[in-house]
C-alpha cells in the first residue's frame, strides 16, 4: 500500500449537500491521485484513487453502470 500525503489536499463538496454533513469531500488538486473522505470525519481515513480509476468511476456514474 502506498502512503499519500494529504496535507496539501484542497477538499470540496457539492454545494447541494447543504449543512447536514452527510456527504463526501473530494480533493482533485493532488499530483496523480484523487482523494475522497467522509465529511463527518475529516480527520479519518480517505480513499485514494489514481486519476484513471477516478475517471472510470465517474464514467460509470454518468452512464448508470451502478445499481443504487
Amino acid at each position: 500500500m502506498v502512503k499519500v500525503n494529504l496535507d496539501q489536499a484542497e477538499w470540496r463538496k457539492a454545494a447541494a449537500s447543504g449543512d447536514t454533513g452527510q456527504c463526501v469531500e473530494v480533493a482533485t488538486n493532488l499530483p496523480n491521485v484523487v482523494a475522497v473522505r467522509d465529511s463527518k470525519n475529516p480527520t479519518g481515513p480517505a480513499l485514494v484513487f489514481t486519476r484513471d480509476e477516478w475517471k472510470a468511476f465517474l464514467h460509470g456514474v454518468t452512464h448508470g453502470e451502478f445499481d443504487v
